[in-house]
């Protein structure tokens, strides 16, 4: 395209402003991370945007919500990330996390998406223990000095399985130094089938009916509404993006409550200059989030005469950063750095009926959250010689947290009330981290590269403040979908991991014909946060039960392997590769030997993909083994092992591309292993009125199709 300023990419005309002092940067060198290509390809394949991340080394995704996924890393997920979606920590506002980070961008607005899984450097870490994911939209386009440019692209899509279907478009008009960018979607699903009948059909109380094989509340409408205005002069650039986001209703089968109702407000200004002494980068943000729930379709909506149970959360979120990278000499970096967040959250459901159980007052699951983090870190990469390179990085946080008196709905929640407001509430942790990392190239067909890392995170608002024992009350306060109540523990300590994390990578020079990757690693982490029988409670097995959240010493280990082997290219049937993911995941309570929960199973991923002229296409197998390392603690699902294939194709031509594929050809029935317990239909809100032992299933065979068209 004429009149850009920049590179051109195959799927997107973009440019990046970029700085020599990014180049070749161990701090800012991802584990894995999607090329565009990836991300074109599988943008329509779901609307979970965490499921793009699927494939690469150390990722699985938790949790079966059509949006809201939650990416696992190396066996650590949900706030034991640090997620950064266009440069802001997002929070979950919502005692199930169903407003996860990753679900305020839809995947076709997506541009950048990197995993920092083994050692993450300081700059890029902070308040979690298990890595960092850094996903970012397109950045912003501006012209030629004296032309306009206008720019952007549209598509649309649809599923088979649950009827999913959607439309997008981007759009930029833009000149020198001004760019003006409107990016929006809208897509919706209903209920997706498994492969097969997994649990019996039943009727939902006050009509309507679940078949066998369909998983019930896993239907979903989001729309996603963004506009940027960019300002660039020499050397700087400034971008700011309000963004609106409306989920009237999603779906969780792991989960005893429905989102109906999630609206969300952000607007993020960042900034970056280079100066003759090096860059300076900086933001601000603001998200107000308001989130409701209550029983959706499948679900039993009339307890006696109240109508649901409502519930209703308010985040407020607010932040700013300020770095600098300083190039001391031609060999050394230093970064250094300051951070700021603010969190307020109230979390209140209102009374429903005339019974004591959910009336006649509001129930104060949290009053008057808060939690803010000061932080300051500091970086200094050295480039030894052409083959050594080192990074060292410390990190200090500090962690203020707080919360008001609360009361139930009536005086049968009053004892635990009073046990919780006659405690002092407020905790301030000093958290530090630490990253050592060593890099060698010994020539350009191979990289080796160790580091040790402590990584500190504090515990979030649920974990030390949800006070009710209630089983009704505590089963509305589950973070990890396994289908049990929790009660939050004021007492818990932040969680201290420290890890060794090793990789070796070998390929051919050009790094295009073969490659191998080779990373294993030991974390072991002190005051981990498990989970123990509620105080008072009998927690039996094959059931549902009311936990707490407790310290424990707990250790993991894994490995992940990748590899690429080019097959053929130039041939009368194109170009021909293998591409294949291969991890393993070990976590254990070391304090009563238990399995640490929602572990994923062996699983390997091997893709052959064929390319010919415009056409790409590509034959997947993915297989997952049988989960029995399970948390008994949690009376944690066993799943069986099991295999999918899928077939996808792509057609370019000019500026239109057509995609389409087959999930699950076989139409396979399997159970989804880090999906949690099914309580998707009938009467939730009793603790054991779902039957226990039944693991989310994962869909059956989908056919999906999208276009885009650029202009």
């Amino acid at each position: 395209m004429t009149g850009l300023s920049g590179p051109v990419l195959a799927e997107e005309t973009r440019i990046v402003i970029s700085s020599p002092l990014d180049r070749s940067a161990l701090a800012l060198t991802p584990d894995a991370a999607l090329s565009p290509q990836q991300i074109a390809r599988d943008r329509y394949r779901s609307g979970d945007t965490a499921s793009l991340l699927r494939n690469l080394p150390g990722v699985a995704v938790s949790g079966a919500s059509g949006l809201a996924g939650l990416p696992m890393v190396r066996g650590l997920g949900d706030d034991r990330l640090r997620i950064k979606v266009d440069g802001m920590d997002l929070v979950s506002a919502c005692p199930n996390h169903m407003n996860s980070p990753l679900s305020y961008i839809d995947p076709t607005a997506v541009a950048k998406a990197e995993v920092y899984a083994g050692i993450t450097p300081v700059s890029l870490g902070g308040d979690s223990i298990g890595g960092t994911i850094v996903v970012e939209s397109a950045p912003s386009l501006f012209a030629q000095p004296g032309q306009t440019l206008l720019t952007g692209s549209a598509g649309a899509f649809y599923r088979s399985n649950g009827d999913g279907r959607g439309v997008n478009l981007n759009s930029t008009l833009a000149g020198a130094n001004v760019s003006l960018n409107y990016t929006g979607s809208g897509t919706e699903a209903n209920d997706y089938d498994a492969g097969g009948s997994f649990k019996p059909g039943a009727p939902v109380a006050g009509g309507g009916w679940v078949d066998g094989d369909e998983v019930g509340s896993t239907a979903y409408r989001s729309v996603n509404h963004a506009l940027k205005l960019g300002l660039r002069g020499d050397g700087q650039q400034l971008d700011v993006t309000y963004r609106h986001q409306l989920v009237p209703f999603e779906g969780f089968p792991n989960q005893r409550m429905d989102l109906t109702d999630n609206e969300t407000d952000q607007v993020n200004a960042g900034y970056r200059g280079r100066f003759s002494w090096g860059e300076l980068t900086a933001r601000v943000y603001h998200e107000e989030t308001d989130h409701q729930m209550n029983f959706g379709d499948d679900r039993q909506f009339w307890y006696g005469d109240a109508p649901g149970m409502p519930m209703q959360t308010s985040g407020r979120n607010a932040g700013a950063t300020l770095a600098a990278a300083v190039p001391l000499t031609d060999i050394d970096t230093l970064r250094v750095g300051t951070e700021y967040q603010r969190y307020r959250l109230d979390d209140r459901w209102p009374a429903s009926g005339s019974g004591m159980m959910m009336a006649p007052g509001t129930f104060e699951n949290i009053d008057d959250g808060q939690r803010d983090r000061y932080a300051a870190y500091g970086e200094w990469e050295r480039r030894w010689d052409a083959a050594w390179q080192t990074l060292l990085g410390a990190r200090y946080e500090n962690v203020r947290m707080d919360s008001g008196d609360v009361h139930g709905y009536s005086m049968m929640y009053a004892a635990d009330a009073a046990a919780f407001n006659a405690r002092d509430h407020s905790r301030s942790d000093g958290n530090w981290d630490f990253t050592a990392l060593l890099r060698y190239t010994p020539s350009a067909g191979a990289t080796y590269s160790a580091g040790l890392a402590q990584k500190t995170r504090s515990p979030n608002l649920y974990e030390r403040y949800t006070w009710s024992g209630n089983s009704m009350a505590a089963i509305m306060n589950n973070l990890v979908g396994d289908g049990n109540g929790y009660v939050g523990n004021p007492d818990l300590d932040p969680e201290i991991a420290r890890t060794l994390s090793l990789a070796a990578d070998w390929h051919d020079a050009a790094q295009s014909l073969w490659s191998v990757r080779l990373s294993p690693y030991y974390t072991r982490v002190e005051d981990y946060i498990d989970a123990r029988c509620a105080p008072g409670k009998s927690c039996l097995p094959r059931q549902f039960n009311v936990l707490q959240y407790d310290n424990v010493s707990a250790r993991l280990y894994g490995v992940d392997l990748s590899g690429h082997l080019e097959l053929a290219r130039g041939t009368a049937v194109g170009d021909l590769a293998l591409d294949g993911v291969f991890g393993y995941v070990n976590g254990e309570n070391r304090a009563s030997g238990d399995d640490l929960y929602n572990i994923q199973p062996l699983r390997a991923t091997l893709a052959l993909n064929q390319s010919l002229g415009n056409w790409s296409n590509a034959l997947e197998t993915e297989w997952w083994g049988r989960k029995d390392g399970l948390s008994d603690v949690r009376n944690e699902i066993e799943t069986a092992s099991y295999t999918l294939v899928h077939l996808r194709t792509s057609y370019t031509w000019q500026q239109v591309r057509v995609d389409a594929g087959v999930e699950n050809l076989f139409d396979r029935r399997y159970a989804l292993p880090l999906g949690g317990a099914y309580v998707g239909q009938g009467r939730t809100m009793s603790i054991n009125g779902v039957p226990w032992g039944i693991a989310v299933a994962g869909p059956g065979r989908s056919l999906y199709a999208g276009v885009s068209y650029s202009f």
